[in-house]
């Protein structure tokens, strides 16, 4: 983001879109990817254990490796595709719609989760991808760790800027996301985890 701090506290961002259906399609209740990807979860689980029978120890494994892949993917699109900001004026209109919206109408309600016309073409491209060139007995637990990875960043980050906690780990996650938001937006890009931003450098100063 740019270094401009200009931030709402209406519950409510301007309309991005002059068609009412894109409008609608442009925002979405917290609830919708738990309808959407638990189901994709279970059925990954279900098809490693039972299906290709890849064994529980192998399973966890591979869940745990697309749970991390899942925190460096989280941190790298948070920082160079959601924070690039382009110098073309379409490209400020679709850094806007992304995720500069967001920034300016933090409280938002309804554009705290990826919509289902982002995340869905994401998902798919990921399970080509990483379908490609992993081996069947790993790859249905890791894609099941990989968007249950996903899942919590989505429902995390809907929590931390609308429900208020008493348990040290989410105070310390929501105080992180709060200074990305209200204090330098350069910094603080993880939003489940601040690990990455320890690694490269790009954590608060205590």
């Amino acid at each position: 983001m740019s270094n401009r701090q200009y931030v709402s506290n209406s519950q409510e961002s301007v309309p991005m879109f002059k068609n009412g259906l894109l409008e609608k399609l442009s925002k979405v209740h917290f609830s919708v990817p738990l309808f959407l990807y638990i189901p994709v979860i279970a059925y990954c689980c279900w098809t490693a254990l039972v299906t290709v029978n890849a064994g529980v120890l192998i399973w966890l494994l591979s869940v745990l490796a697309g749970i991390f892949i899942w925190s460096l993917t989280e941190y790298i699109m948070h920082r160079f595709v959601f924070h690039f900001e382009p110098e073309s004026s379409w490209g400020k209109k679709l850094h806007f719609i992304f995720h500069g919206v967001h920034h300016d109408y933090p409280n938002d309600r309804l554009r705290l989760v990826l919509p289902p016309s982002v995340s869905i073409p994401l998902a798919l491209g990921f399970w080509f991808l990483y379908r490609s060139f992993i081996p069947e007995v790993y790859f249905y637990g890791f894609y099941a760790g990989f968007i249950g990875g996903y899942l919590f960043y989505d429902i995390s980050h809907y929590a931390l800027h609308h429900f208020n906690f008493k348990a040290k780990f989410w105070k310390k996650l929501k105080k992180h996301h709060m200074m990305h938001h209200y204090a330098d937006a350069s910094k603080g890009y993880g939003v489940s985890s601040s690990f990455w931003d320890k690694i490269f450098g790009s954590d608060f100063q205590k």
